[in-house]
């Protein structure tokens, strides 16, 4: 016995339902915007913030150049600290106890001490060491320097940032590096890869993942951290020379609003790009399936690929138990 079409009257019809009212939604934001508008109204309309020395340091050569040394010493400081985690790292896992004790000696030190501490005994070196030498142990020196000339302030601000902020960034490192499945690292080294193959092939391009979003916090926290180079001294950073400003003009508010504008910038400069960092090693861990469908992320072949329609969303849906 064959079933009977379904006539137009045994249709399905589907509901029409309508968004259920959330005036509590509303009322709140209501009350956020009012609030909002007048934070922004007391601002602009109080003559105390002086708003137009606020717009004339902001555009200040020497402030500008400000920020041109603070934005250098925060890369080059966030350089050496990258450089010293992976190492640090890599050391901790190593089979060399010398290795893993030194390492540990190292978080210990400078994770232990405040950085301003630091910095106040880089910009003392010189005075405990009028030079510095390389040589033998104990025996004859086969190069030597002052240290004055070799460790301006420039140098030990960023040398006392960077080795501080290598301590820190060394225990993101290793919880990235543990992330990543140790099975992989076996199944390279099944097929022939060295240790240092497996590290830059396999493990930190996934490890990344895990490593770049507490990366970009702490690089937007060396930004702020520049402002205590003081100690050293360094004074070219963006807070001294607003400071200075201020000191000279009896005008702290505005240039204390002048500094916060340009770190706001910067900043936000920053999260921009760290957002585009953490998208681009996160493709292939976002299970989402719209984003996947829509091509962010994924180049011109494997869109071709997609749109074929010739491989399946889940290859391993019909053998995954």
């Amino acid at each position: 016995m064959t079933a009977s079409p379904a006539s137009d009257d045994d249709k399905v019809v589907l509901n029409n339902p309508k968004p259920v009212p959330r005036p509590g939604t509303w009322i709140s934001a209501a009350i956020v915007t009012v609030l909002g508008a007048m934070l922004i109204h007391g601002l602009v309309t109080n003559e105390k913030f002086h708003w137009s020395t606020v717009w004339f340091f902001l555009r200040e050569v020497h402030v500008v150049k400000a920020v041109g040394w603070t934005l250098l010493l925060t890369f080059m400081a966030m350089a050496i600290g990258i450089v010293l985690a992976v190492t640090t790292a890599i050391q901790r896992q190593s089979s060399n106890p010398v290795l893993r004790w030194v390492a540990l000696a190292y978080l210990w030190f400078f994770r232990g001490t405040p950085i301003y501490t630091q910095l106040v005994f880089w910009g003392a070196l010189s005075a405990l060491y009028q030079k510095l030498s390389l040589g033998v142990p104990f025996g004859p020196e086969l190069l030597t320097f002052k240290t004055t000339t070799v460790f301006t302030p420039f140098v030990a601000a960023m040398l006392g940032l960077g080795i501080n902020e290598g301590a820190y960034l060394s225990e993101i490192v290793r919880s990235g590096l543990n992330s990543v499945d140790k099975g992989q690292s076996e199944a390279a080294g099944a097929l022939g890869m060295s240790k240092g193959q497996i590290l830059r092939r396999i493990v930190l391009p996934q490890a990344m993942r895990v490593i770049v979003p507490p990366t970009g916090n702490e690089t937007i926290s060396m930004l702020k951290t520049t402002s205590l180079v003081l100690a050293v001294p360094f004074t070219l950073d963006l807070t001294f020379v607003t400071n200075s400003y201020a000191s000279l003009t009896y005008q702290i508010i505005p240039l204390l609003i002048v500094a916060a504008i340009w770190y706001i910038i910067i900043t936000s400069i920053l999260m921009v790009g760290q957002h585009y960092i953490e998208r681009y090693y996160g493709r292939g861990f976002d299970s989402n399936k719209a984003s996947a469908s829509s091509g962010r992320g994924l180049s011109a072949r494997q869109q071709a690929i997609l749109n074929a329609h010739t491989t399946k969303d889940d290859p391993f849906l019909e053998v995954t138990p």
